[in-house]
């Protein structure tokens, strides 16, 4: 062999061993985010209304915003988004009890219309808003695909508390009808809300529906059932049944209400179907100003603004999880290394009521250390309330982090957008947290939250029983 031949192969060999580590570490598989970009919004403008995005084909939008755009004051974000962390930990625990009251028989014991979508943050929570008509009165309600019932504050009300535009006023209404407790739709309830339908005094002849529903972070909503003309955008829907809260307490901001997109044959999803063939989609915004993305009811995918083709995994059909949306996790990969974990292969919820992904103890760990193995050499910080992985990034304008990549049945996959990899739980980034946290316990059911579905397209299509998932920038 010349000397020549041997420096070739020596050098084809150098290449071959960094190609080999850089698919085997992911350095090529990272992506960078700029921290001086992360701006909370603040001094917002007063209104919390969003707007009709229009109409195409069969297809409507509302745009989809953030909940806190509703606020009306300045907001201390450090406290605020570390008390979102501490609410989020209790809506988690009490969809956890409600899952196993269901599962031991319990539960009372615990056409396309595209909708705008705004960002929660100026309503000082991280979730959704969109704005509808309920009798010809706009009404801006927090979108949840983990609850069923949609409902909206009443006049004459009993204790609520303050909204953004007056209130519901169902006396007023020449649309609007009682719903009694002897209707077959009082008796759905109990599969909708976990608490059954009970009989109230009123001065009609017939006693009304009346119904209660907790979110488990100390909110809830009490009142009677009712229907009402509903308008999504351009597509109007008669006789739709929601609940008319004469008692309401908690965290909701300043919306008016909310919508419930759960799989029951109570929720907007179920009661639209035929208006909507049974399909609907959004793409959630960043916490930045002025981001807004959208929610879509319909299957008319040509309005879609997707960068990548769909991926789609069917839904599972749970009898004892029927009314909401389950998935099968099959695998994850930190920066390209795919993770191992006893877990993977069983049933993991979708919420966009949740904030923060949580997953079973054994996919957590496996997540965790493979994050900090790539993800080294920067300043470590205490953990936070749920969030045990943090730093303090203060110091740097940008750093490059792994990506998050989840896999589910039918090869279908979500890239978390590299804003869904941090939390910031102070704005400053003197503390940034891992953005998932882990279950208490191996058999409890994980969620996928809504700070992990930013920046993507995910359709949820219940006439053929699957999820669609494709990258989407949610700026409208």
């Amino acid at each position: 062999m010349t000397i020549k031949t041997a420096l070739l192969l020596s050098t084809l060999s150098l290449v071959l061993v960094l190609v080999s580590c850089l698919g085997v570490h992911g350095v090529r598989d990272k992506k960078i985010l700029e921290l001086h970009n992360i701006h909370y919004p603040n001094d917002v403008p007063g209104s919390c209304f969003s707007h009709n995005l229009g109409k195409r084909g069969d297809s409507t939008t509302l745009e989809m915003k953030h909940r806190g755009i509703c606020s009306r004051k300045t907001i201390d974000w450090s406290k605020k988004l570390m008390k979102a962390l501490v609410l989020d930990d209790h809506r988690v625990r009490s969809l956890q009890l409600r899952i196993k009251a269901i599962s031991s028989g319990s539960v009372e014991a615990v056409s396309e219309t595209r909708i705008p979508l705004t960002s929660g943050t100026k309503l000082e929570t991280l979730n959704y808003i969109v704005t509808v008509e309920f009798g010809g009165k706009n009404m801006t309600l927090i979108v949840d695909t983990g609850s069923d019932l949609t409902w909206v504050q009443c006049q004459p009300c009993k204790s609520c508390y303050n909204q953004q535009g007056p209130m519901y006023d169902p006396s007023v209404s020449h649309s609007y009808q009682t719903v009694f407790c002897n209707s077959s739709t009082c008796q759905s309830l109990l599969e909708a809300t976990g608490y059954s339908g009970v009989c109230g005094s009123n001065s009609v002849s017939e006693p009304t529906c009346n119904y209660i529903v907790s979110y488990g972070d100390g909110s809830y909503t009490r009142g009677d059932l009712g229907s009402e003309s509903i308008q999504l955008g351009d597509t109007k829907v008669q006789n739709f049944v929601f609940g008319c809260g004469r008692n309401n307490k908690g965290l909701f901001g300043g919306a008016s209400g909310l919508m419930g997109l759960g799989k029951s044959s109570v929720s907007l999803v179920s009661q639209m179907s035929e208006a909507f063939n049974g399909a609907f989609s959004y793409c959630l915004p960043t916490l930045e100003n002025g981001a807004s993305g959208a929610l879509s009811f319909g299957d008319d995918y040509s309005v879609y603004k997707n960068s990548t083709p769909f991926s789609y995994t069917p839904l599972v059909q749970n009898p004892q999880l029927h009314s909401f949306y389950v998935l099968n996790l099959t695998g994850a990969s930190i920066g390209g290394v795919p993770l191992e974990a006893s877990s993977f292969g069983r049933e993991i919820l979708i919420d966009s009521g949740t904030v923060i992904t949580r997953l079973p103890p054994s996919i957590y760990k496996a997540l965790k250390a493979e994050f900090l193995k790539q993800f080294s050499g920067f300043p470590s910080a205490a953990g936070y309330s749920i969030l045990d992985t943090c730093f303090d990034l203060s110091s740097y304008q940008e750093v490059s982090i792994p990506t998050v990549k989840m896999f589910f049945q039918g090869n279908a996959e979500l890239e978390v957008d590299v804003t869904g990899v941090f939390y910031f739980v102070k704005p400053d980034a003197t503390l940034v947290c891992l953005a998932f946290a882990s279950l208490s316990y191996e058999d409890e059911i994980g969620i996928i939250a809504n700070y992990q579905q930013k920046n993507q397209r995910v359709i949820y299509d219940t006439k053929q029983e699957r999820l669609g998932i494709a990258r989407e920038t949610c700026s409208f």
